[in-house]
Order: structure tokens, then C-alpha cells, then sequence
């Protein structure tokens, strides 16, 4: 017995028969990854740590005058993010290599200090004037070691303060060392954050470098947001409200002044009460008035009552009386 198909059966045939013959779409565009980067930080969050280390290389130079009774320069260079492997290919051999802890977190800073830059601390320490005297290729020894310890002491308390503004992260100096490629502290494969700091100390200069890992910053990504979202409040008129009336009791200095010409040093002396000083200033000639020493008004001495009284004409230009 033969089975007829009705109209929606037909349409449905039809329907799968184009459904088989369309065209699958392009397979999509694959995007290599590198792995090697995991840990790389968005720009804003450089821009922040760039405000951070600005802040230490100002208040560094001052505390290491001071402590070393020298003049000291420094100038942030650059803040980039590179691989550790980069970093220490980067250094010279041999050199001065901090290893700094991160207190309260974990993971290992490291502090690089140009040989040159290293021994004109100690000399200068020692009492010398930071004089170029040639660069010595030596390790350095254990003597020099406490030295540089003490020293470091002095730069991790203002490196501390100006992190202060993003954590509460305790610098310590772990261990000291010539030899960068014995000690594998980070994967070579691990972004670090790399700040170079020029430092000047009499005639020498020299590199300062801090590597810090990546992955301890994107930690604080969220502080570092709350440090971007503080920004300069602007005054509300309430605010104008409330300052105009604090300022209505501020004393403030009035000054009316006029041009009275040159006398000899004979007629000052010579003075006596009663005595008329004829100013070199005509009648009809405005007088200056200035507020706290900056000129404001011009106008004419008058009198109201039993005292004397200035009479405002206009607004004071920058030009004289």
C-alpha cells in the first residue's frame, strides 16, 4: 500500500537536502600564546609602580646625602617588564647582588648594584671625597659585605616608605652575592619588573637595577586600583561656603602707600617734630593700596571722622604709581 506524503513532509525533505549542501563556515584564526608570559601586568599598574619608584628616587637621594655627607644624584631611567633570564644577562660579572625578601609575602626581589657604584659608597664611608680612582674587577669580600649591608639598610627604608602607599611590605636583605648566575632564586622563564636608577656620588655614576617578579605585583592589583582611584577631590560650594567664613576673621596686611620722593640723608636726621616734609606727590594723584604686600587698589586718602579713611577708585594695574 503506497503512503502518500503530505505538503509538510515534502518541505521538510527539501529543507534537509540544503541543510547538507551549505557550506560550513572557515575554521577560526588560531592566536599563538606564549607561556613564557603569564605574568605580564597591564600598563596602568606600570604607571602606578612608575609613581611608587619616582617617589623612592626622590627621597632616596636625600637620605643617602645625608648619610654618606656627600652630594647624590639619582634619576629614574626606565621601568619595564622583561624575563629574569634577560635581567641577569643584562648584569655584569662580577657585581653586587642583594636578595631581598618581601615580608608579609612570598617570593625574592633582587637588588643590583654596579661594582663601581658599589666600592665608591664604601670609599666615601671611609672617609674618601668619591673621587675616580679606576673601576676594580673583584669580587667583593666579607668586610665589604657588612659595609654594603649597613648601606642597603638605609636604601630599603625609603624603598618600604614608598610602598607604603600601595602595602605594608617589609624589605630585608637575604643574602649578598658577586655571582648572579649561581644563584637561581626565579625560574629564568619569570617576568620581573626591572627599575633602573641612575645614581651619581662625586665624579662616579652607576647603575642601580631592582627586579621585582611579576606575579607578586599582579597580587596587589587590586591595592594598586585603590591607589589609581585616589585623586585630587574638587571643592563643592558648600565647601567655598565654609572657607569664606573661616577667612572672614583671617587678619589680613593693608598698606596705603604713596611715592614721596627723595630727601638727603642730612634733612632725615635733622627732623623735629612740627616740621612739614613736602612729598613729591600732587593732590590729585591716586594712591597705591596693596594687601599682604601685593598691590590691589588704587584710590585717594581721605578722612572719616577722627581717622583716616582710603577712598577705592579702581582696581590696581601692574604698572607703578
Amino acid at each position: 500500500m503506497k503512503k502518500e506524503l503530505s505538503q509538510e513532509e515534502i518541505d521538510a525533505v527539501f529543507s534537509g537536502n540544503k541543510a547538507e549542501t551549505k557550506q560550513e563556515p572557515p575554521p577560526e584564526e588560531v592566536a599563538a600564546f606564549d607561556l613564557s608570559h603569564l605574568d605580564r601586568i597591564p600598563k596602568s599598574q606600570l604607571r602606578a609602580l612608575h609613581m611608587v619608584h619616582e617617589n623612592f628616587v626622590r627621597n632616596l637621594a636625600s637620605s643617602l646625602s645625608a648619610y654618606l655627607r656627600s652630594y647624590v644624584a639619582l634619576n629614574l631611567v626606565s621601568l619595564e617588564q622583561i624575563s629574569y633570564a634577560e635581567f641577569i644577562e643584562g648584569v655584569s660579572f662580577p657585581t653586587g647582588i642583594a636578595y631581598l625578601g618581601l615580608s608579609p609575602y612570598d617570593g625574592t626581589a633582587v637588588l643590583e648594584l654596579s661594582l663601581s657604584l658599589m666600592f665608591t659608597f664604601m670609599e666615601v664611608l671611609m672617609g674618601s671625597k668619591g673621587r675616580s680612582t679606576g673601576t676594580l674587577q673583584r669580587k667583593i669580600t666579607e668586610i665589604e659585605k657588612s659595609i654594603m649591608t649597613t648601606l642597603l639598610r638605609v636604601i630599603l627604608v625609603d624603598l618600604r616608605e614608598a610602598w607604603r602607599a600601595v602595602a605594608d611590605i617589609d624589605f630585608t636583605v637575604q643574602s649578598l652575592a658577586s655571582e648572579p648566575q649561581l644563584m637561581h632564586v626565579l625560574a629564568p622563564s619569570e617576568a620581573v619588573i626591572v627599575i633602573a636608577v641612575d645614581v651619581r656620588v662625586g665624579e662616579i655614576t652607576g647603575l642601580m637595577n631592582l627586579a621585582i617578579p611579576s606575579i607578586f605585583i599582579k597580587r596587589l592589583r587590586n591595592k594598586f586600583e585603590q591607589l589609581q582611584r585616589v585623586k585630587k577631590a574638587h571643592s563643592s560650594g558648600d565647601d567655598h561656603v565654609i572657607v569664606a567664613e573661616i577667612l572672614q576673621d583671617v587678619a589680613l596686611d593693608f598698606k596705603a602707600y604713596m611715592d614721596g620722593g627723595k630727601i638727603s640723608a642730612r634733612t632725615l636726621i635733622d627732623l623735629e617734630p612740627g616740621d612739614v616734609l613736602v612729598l613729591d606727590h600732587s593732590a590729585d594723584k591716586p594712591v597705591r593700596a596693596s594687601l599682604n604686600g601685593e598691590p590691589k587698589w588704587d584710590g585717594y586718602i581721605a578722612a572719616l571722622k577722627d581717622n583716616l579713611a582710603f577712598e577705592v577708585s579702581g582696581i590696581a594695574d601692574t604698572v607703578p604709581v
